[in-house]
C-alpha cells in the first residue's frame, strides 16, 4: 500500500514539474523577433512535445476512453489545435489529443485532424 502511494506521489510530482515548465513561454531560436508560431506536434511523443518548446498545453485522450495522461513518454500526439504555423501569443493554449503508444488514432480523429 505504501509503495502504491509513493509511486502515485512521484507521478504527481513529475506531472506537476512538466506542467510548470510547459506553462513558461520562451521564443524559439528560429522565430522572427516578437513572433512565435505553433510548431507541428502531430506524430510526436508527448514527452518530446513537452521538452521541445515551452507552450501552454491542454492534453486529452482522444481514444474515447477518457483516460488520464500521467506518463507523457507513453503517449503519441494525434491532433493539435491551432494548426502548425498559426500565430502564438501569451494567451494561446495549444490543444493536444493523444493516444497510448501502440494504439492508432481513431478514424474519426484521423479524418478531422487539425
Amino acid at each position: 500500500m505504501r509503495r502504491a502511494a509513493a509511486v502515485g506521489a512521484v507521478a504527481l510530482l513529475a506531472l506537476a514539474a512538466v506542467a510548470a515548465t510547459s506553462a513558461e513561454e520562451t521564443a524559439g531560436a528560429g522565430d522572427e523577433p516578437g513572433r512565435r508560431t505553433v510548431p507541428d506536434f502531430l506524430g510526436l511523443g508527448l514527452w518530446r512535445v513537452f521538452t521541445r518548446r515551452r507552450t501552454r498545453l491542454d492534453v486529452h485522450d482522444v481514444s474515447g476512453r477518457d483516460r488520464r495522461v500521467l506518463w507523457p513518454s507513453r503517449w503519441l500526439v494525434c491532433t493539435q489545435y491551432p494548426a502548425p504555423g498559426a500565430d502564438l501569443d501569451r494567451r494561446t493554449t495549444v490543444m493536444i489529443g493523444v493516444v497510448r503508444r501502440g494504439e492508432t488514432c481513431p478514424p474519426r480523429v484521423r479524418t478531422a485532424r487539425r
